[in-house]
């Protein structure tokens, strides 16, 4: 058959880009059209993303496909990050700069939102994993710090939702995304209106829930005409949160079964299992797992984890000091550095946004009475090898919660091609790595296009479509031992 083109606008913190996705019926292929960075922007003391050059970005990507692909493309899908939001008015005026997930402003805001709403009421309602970045402490904080903003608004959207909107004009709110921002109900499937009233937050500026592969509807005429495209190409849903659309790509061969977990690796780590319904039992509320939608209904039950922002961080700071070194060559040095002699909690919160990252793990190294580490090498391996620990730990909280062990992890996304890290945490875990594919994301958003468009059948069809259509690399365990006793220094606070 002639190749089916399925576009997927894929944003992530530090970049977003249109890529292609090329179905020839047993196969896809990727074609990556237009890149762009991205990231937050300081006005005044506030961080916010400049939403409107990212849409000025994705139509830029659309005229990219239509001269390349012309009435070959099909639909087009869109995916973001979790958590953050756009507001409009009544007249579909963006009411401010949606913020950043990483701005200040939520600071102390969780902890005098549960001396009121008791912490699990709102899991009972969420099943979310409590962080201050979550969309109801955001939204807690525009109301105490800029009432007038959330008064004027008549419209709530995540971000992949405003971008929907301005492809289509559709207003919905699409399952996986909704389920991150800590005020939808995993049992009712629904938001979680009585929480927000609790909480004194507008309720009915909340949209209808979409699913992910439903037809939004076509594409606004202004839009497909500006682009060059068709006014027939329909906008398909995906998993429109990142990490949904990524794990509906996670190679396995066992879909349906609770035997494999996946870790979704770049700024973020989002390590988890496949779930045919949410978790909410008191011991998910102590692990402080969350759970979040996926495709056929299936939830994620997972663990946010800081992820390689420690090492991106890491390598930003060395940048302003004059380094010219790259990844591969701190890993290189990483892999020089003496084992396991630093060790720290990634998800403290004192490395979610520090004015200097290794500052800030040299810090914790001596308030924990741990060797500071030093140099590039020690830096990066101390990230490294501290993320290895959280994911084994984590792992086993997941094993706990589903009564399954574990006998694969899959690692997806960006982060898969660090191979250090990969085979730390096969050590770590004690149990086989597979790696890849580094597309996870943007072939999970297409490929929801295409069994949207009745190209695949079920999720287990999709996956086994990836696997054929990817290189994957396995990772096997060494000796564990070391990594338990590092594990069980870090408990006790040990240096």
């Amino acid at each position: 058959m002639a190749e089916q083109v399925y576009l997927g606008v894929d944003l992530g913190a530090e970049s977003g880009r249109v890529v292609a996705g090329l179905w020839d019926g047993r196969r896809i292929r990727l074609e990556e059209l237009h890149r762009f960075p991205n990231g937050g922007v300081w006005v005044g003391e506030s961080l916010r993303w400049d939403i409107v050059r990212l849409w000025s970005e994705v139509q830029n990507g659309l005229r990219a496909a239509a001269k390349r692909f012309g009435g070959a493309v099909w639909s087009v899908g869109v995916d973001t990050w979790g958590v953050d939001f756009a507001l409009l008015s009544a007249t579909d005026e963006l009411v401010g700069l949606p913020f950043h997930y990483r701005d200040p402003r939520t600071r102390g805001v969780m902890a005098r939102t549960l001396k009121t709403l008791p912490k699990a009421e709102v899991f009972a309602a969420t099943g979310l994993q409590f962080m201050e970045i979550n969309t109801l402490f955001q939204l807690i904080a525009l109301r105490e710090q800029h009432p007038e903003s959330l008064a004027a608004a008549r419209s709530f959207l995540m971000i992949p939702d405003f971008l929907n909107w301005c492809l289509s004009g559709v207003r919905s709110a699409e399952f996986t995304n909704a389920t991150t921002t800590q005020f939808f109900n995993p049992v009712q499937r629904a938001w979680a209106v009585d929480l927000l009233r609790r909480a004194q937050l507008p309720t009915d500026i909340l949209p209808a829930v979409a699913n992910p592969g439903d037809t939004l509807g076509p594409l606004r005429a202004s839009v497909a005409s500006r682009a060059g495209l068709s006014p027939d190409v329909r906008l398909i849903a995906p998993a429109t949160h990142d990490t949904g659309s990524a794990v509906a790509a996670v190679p396995t061969e066992a879909t349906g079964s609770s035997r494999w977990a996946y870790i979704s690796s770049g700024t973020w780590s989002l390590m988890g299992v496949e779930v045919k319904q949410a978790i909410l039992t008191p011991r998910a509320l102590e692990l402080n797992m969350t759970n979040e939608g996926g495709i056929e209904g299936t939830y994620r039950l997972l663990k946010n984890i800081m992820g390689l922002w420690l090492a991106q961080q890491c390598k930003m700071s060395f940048e302003r000091r004059g380094s010219r070194l790259g990844y591969d060559d701190l890993v290189r040095a990483a892999q020089e550095a003496t084992p396991l002699r630093s060790i720290v909690d990634p998800d403290d919160p004192s490395f979610l946004s520090p004015e200097d990252m290794p500052e800030a793990l040299r810090a914790w190294c001596r308030r924990a009475g741990q060797p500071v580490p030093q140099t590039e090498g020690e830096l990066i391996r101390c990230a490294l090898e501290s993320l290895a620990i959280k994911y084994a730990s984590t792992l086993s909280a997941l094993e706990e919660l589903t009564g399954a062990s574990m006998e694969v992890v899959h690692v997806v996304g960006g982060g898969s091609q660090n191979e250090l890290l990969n085979q730390f945490t096969a050590d770590a875990c004690g149990c086989p790595v597979l790696a890849g594919p580094v597309e996870a994301t943007a072939l999970g958003n297409v490929m929801v296009q295409a069994r949207a468009a009745g190209e695949i059948g079920s999720l287990g069809d999709l996956r086994r479509i990836v696997r054929d259509s990817s290189s994957l690399r396995c990772f096997v365990p060494g000796r564990r031992e070391p990594w338990l006793e590092a594990a069980g220094r870090l408990r006790r606070g040990e240096g």
